[in-house]
């Protein structure tokens, strides 16, 4: 079994306008304890045209925790690429990990739902397609002194991206990887591979196939890391941590917010999953997961979608889930759906000073 790390993954709820610079300070502030217990990464997500995500420039908040904090690795998990002009992104990126002296890790996705790149027009069904290219462009800004390219969606003609990112030859890549297109692109350019929604004994399936699809690929090593990303809640009790967590937990994984979109003349986009008519196998399976955690509390646990309890008992809950699964990076999201501020911090601490010591 790898030797475990361990990040925070942030979500920002539904902004207050009142409040939106008193919120950011909260969680930049929420940074700067996770640091200081010894978490070694902080993550977030971006989403555009969504009021259950707070963070819709992510290289703008990256470059106030590069000034915040001082250990602490963090990146967005993920940018949607396909919203972002490759060169100002690979620039932006190179700025952060130069201003944070190398603790940039960057993640990269296309999206999931359609009315994000409705509001934008943006061609939802090629967002896969947009995103590979802005990567390989994002690569050539990152290692190559001008890049000249002629691409479906973007063209340049010896662009001079400046500056260079700090680390060598570039920051981590970390791919938020569902479908095995996903980790057979991942495994072919060895980056590592995130997870967040699916059950544990299907990010198991999946994992073991990224690590085989990278072995056949051929890289000399070492194995690029296998992260996954689940709802937190640690207090004093087991009987504590479920009472406070589990009103939180049945509401599901999207924050207020999503009621807005619902009511906008867009909606959701073009049927009422909002993924604009596809069904995939992973699709379908993550509907059931949505369907399913907003029903029972039970389903939460024994998929290992929530570790709740006492500090002990989440140890146990850490040390048998790593065993099924055997991911490298876990990454705890203490912010459940729109959870007070104190209860959130209070599971952090009891966390970092209770649980991680178990794991050094």
């Amino acid at each position: 079994m790898s030797r475990l790390e361990f990040g925070i993954f942030d979500s920002i709820p539904a902004l207050d306008a009142p409040r939106t610079a008193e919120i950011y300070d909260q969680h930049i502030a929420r940074a700067q304890l996770a640091e200081r217990l010894g978490f070694r990464y902080y993550f977030f997500i971006e989403h555009q045209n969504a009021p259950f995500a707070g963070i819709t420039a992510p290289s703008v908040y990256l470059a106030a925790l590069a000034r915040e904090t001082s250990r602490l690795r963090f990146g967005p998990l993920v940018y949607q690429l396909p919203m972002h002009h490759p060169i100002r992104l690979a620039q932006d990126a190179a700025m952060v990990d130069q201003l944070s002296h190398g603790r940039l890790e960057f993640g990269i996705g296309y999206g999931i739902h359609e009315h994000e790149f409705l509001r934008w027009k943006l061609p939802f069904a090629e967002r896969r397609a947009m995103g590979l290219e802005a990567m390989e462009i994002i690569l050539k800004a990152w290692t190559e002194e001008s890049v000249t390219y002629c691409g479906r969606y973007w063209t340049f003609d010896e662009a001079l991206p400046w500056p260079k990112p700090f680390q060598k030859p570039h920051p981590p890549v970390w791919v938020g990887a569902h479908s095995t297109v996903s980790f057979d692109y991942a495994a072919k350019h060895n980056f590592n591979v995130a997870q967040n929604i699916d059950v544990d004994a299907v990010v198991a399936e999946k994992f073991a196939y990224f690590c085989e699809a990278w072995r056949r690929a051929g890289h000399a090593g070492p194995r690029p890391k296998l992260l996954l990303a689940r709802h937190v809640h640690v207090a004093p009790t087991d009987a504590q941590a479920r009472a406070e967590a589990e009103p939180y937990l049945l509401k599901g994984f999207f924050g207020p917010g999503g009621e807005r979109i619902a009511r906008t003349r867009i909606g959701w986009g073009g049927d009422p999953r909002g993924t604009g008519g596809e069904r995939t196998p992973d699709i379908v399976e993550r509907g059931r997961i949505f369907q399913e955690i907003v029903k029972s509390y039970d389903f939460w646990i024994e998929n290992g979608l929530a570790l709740v309890g006492s500090p002990e008992t989440v140890i146990r809950q850490i040390q048998e889930q790593q065993a099924r699964v055997g991911y490298d990076v876990l990454c705890t999201q203490h912010q459940l759906h729109d959870m007070p501020d104190d209860l959130v911090n209070q599971s952090i601490r009891l966390f970092g000073e209770e649980v991680l010591p178990a794991f050094r």
